[in-house]
């Protein structure tokens, strides 16, 4: 073993995943691993907001461990095969004279540090480009059936990680047109295609919500520099940590010598331009980027690994990264060390608190799909997110955690009461009130559609509105309202409307089935709405989220 990993390599790497594997154990979840440890207790082929891979390591890592440990596990094997896999990717001439540069570049990476231990869809879509990467290297060196299968698998492994992939497969592609006439890279995309399947049936059969929400449902904001593109100028930064100019300067001195390499600066210089050209739309998540982090540490230690002097500047860099990151992830366990309150302090504290308050009765968070998934992993106890046209729609709305709470006696808290019978306060010092109601019942997967679309102001509107319930549901029970949203999807103003039925007398939502309405939507009283979304309001709750976005027409 140690002609291919010289001992010092083992033992660096041996003690980072004794290190992710302590820090899983001791470290509190984050809201967003709470939500994906749920993604986990219904197993499918796609969720609300990302592809599967997620869900299914929590579910090998849970067969293991019942704590953090069971959320962590198999992320601690990913963060160490991502450096595995990117040490077989290095250029083979005295890289065994540089092991401490290789693992202090990757170590010194904020974000690669810390999916070495976090489970977030960007761990396994870190490892898998890593890994296609390989995969990659080898066909252009010499392409066989067997590679191109195996380039096929890697290609549908970063799908199912997360969509992003998609920008690292283009990429490649780009840099090496040639492989549109390459017969085993043909045969690549088939067995990837092929394994992608299930997803995209998923996806056929829930209405590619996941595809419309993050294409034409997620809501923005206007344009800010300071918030869209200066923030993505120092996500290039953050990404890097101390490390950043070195990183940089390599992509920069770097020239295409072979295929491989080419690849490597098209993935980079690719993903860079696609975000950037992106904040200019949006504020561009830093995470989105991360995933230049392996090319980029390929094209860096090839680049210095024969330059004493910038190497010896990146080592003293390298060490104080690591000791800051270190300390921040101590930090990340014992609050005090940390300059402010994060996700992973006291989750246990206002879970017990709040238990203590309502015992096992199942607890109703009104907009939350992060406290819902956070109380359930640290209580054992049911919880749902009841979502409202304030909020946005995720996998609460799709599954069946609805119908578990019908007609129980619930807990139902929300921040926009300012009483109740009781009251819980989270780790950042928001107080929340909630209410026991004794026969819990919504109705928040009923959609309505809309003709004509896009809607001419005061004209007469048909509203088809579709019940999924296996029960007709009484309309006496239910009220109709329309949220006006601007541009950008943000919520402005909502009112109540009245639609009558079609068919006189109608008393009832039929179950599955679609009951017709006539109604004329009132002109808005502000000029910037450009949209609307119906909501419909059962039992005196919130209007939920009853429809898509629907453009207005003037």
């Amino acid at each position: 073993m140690t002609k291919s990993f010289p001992k010092l390599l083992i033992y660096l790497l041996s003690a980072l995943f004794l290190l992710n594997i302590l820090q899983s154990h001791f470290t509190e979840l984050i809201y967003d691993e709470a939500y994906y440890w749920y993604y986990a207790q219904d197993l499918a082929w796609g969720y609300f907001d990302h592809p599967p891979m997620v869900a299914y390591l929590v579910k090998l890592s849970s067969f293991f461990f019942g704590d953090e440990l069971g959320v962590r596990l198999m992320s601690c094997f990913l963060g160490v095969g991502t450096y595995i896999v990117l040490w077989y990717l290095i250029k083979e001439e005295e890289k065994k004279k540089n092991v401490l540069l290789f693992f202090l570049l990757l170590f010194s990476m904020p974000l690669l540090n810390a999916y070495g231990f976090l489970t977030l869809p960007d761990t396994p879509l870190l490892f898998f480009t890593a890994l296609f990467l390989l995969a990659y290297k080898k066909f252009v060196g010499k392409s066989t059936v067997g590679l191109s299968i195996v380039l096929g698998l890697a290609m549908a492994a970063l799908m199912y990680s997360k969509y992003h992939a998609i920008l690292i497969i283009f990429f490649v592609l780009l840099s090496n047109l040639a492989l549109v006439k390459n017969k085993l890279a043909w045969l690549a995309v088939a067995v990837a295609i092929l394994c992608y399947l299930p997803h995209l049936a998923w996806l056929y059969a829930n209405d590619f919500i996941t595809i419309k929400y993050h294409l034409f449902e997620r809501p923005n904001q206007p344009y800010s520099f300071e918030k869209f593109t200066l923030g993505y100028f120092l996500n290039l930064v953050l990404i890097f940590g101390l490390l950043f100019p070195w990183a940089y300067w390599a992509l920069f001195k770097n020239k295409a010598n072979d295929h491989f390499k080419k690849s490597l600066l098209y993935i980079s210089y690719g993903v860079l331009l696609f975000f950037f050209i992106s904040s200019f739309n949006r504020r561009v998540q830093t995470q989105w980027i991360v995933i230049v982090c392996i090319p980029m540490a390929i094209l860096a230690y090839d680049y210095f690994c024969n330059r004493p002097r910038p190497k010896k500047w990146i080592l003293r860099f390298g060490t104080a990264s690591a000791i800051i990151l270190l300390f921040t992830r101590l930090g990340l366990v014992h609050k005090p060390l940390f300059p402010v309150v994060y996700e992973t302090h006291d989750n246990k504290k206002w879970v017990a608190t709040l238990e203590e308050k309502v015992g096992d009765t199942p607890v109703v968070f009104e907009n939350s799909y992060r406290r819902a998934p956070m109380y359930a992993f640290y209580s054992g106890n049911t919880s749902f997110s009841l979502n409202n046209f304030h909020y946005r729609q995720n996998q609460y709305n799709i599954d069946d955690s609805e119908e578990k709470m019908q007609g129980k006696r619930v807990a139902h808290v929300t921040q926009y009461a300012r009483e109740g019978d009781f009251t819980y306060q989270n780790q950042y010092g928001t107080i929340f009130y909630g209410t026991f109601i004794d026969n819990f019942k919504s109705y928040r997967k009923l959609w309505c559609y809309v003709e004509p679309s896009p809607i001419v102001i005061a004209d007469s509107l048909q509203v088809k509105v579709y019940n999924p319930y296996e029960e007709k549901i009484s309309l006496s029970a239910l009220h109709f309202y329309v949220a006006e949203l601007d541009a950008y999807k943000d919520l402005k103003n909502s009112r109540r409307i009245v639609p009558i039925p079609q068919q006189h007398n109608t008393q009832f939502l039929k179950p599955k089935d679609t009951t017709y309405f006539k109604c004329m939507l009132p002109a808005p009283k502000s000029t910037d709405i450009e949209y609307v979304k119906f909501g419909i309001s059962e039992f005196g709750l919130r209007p939920g989220i009853n429809s898509q976005s629907i453009e207005l027409k003037r």
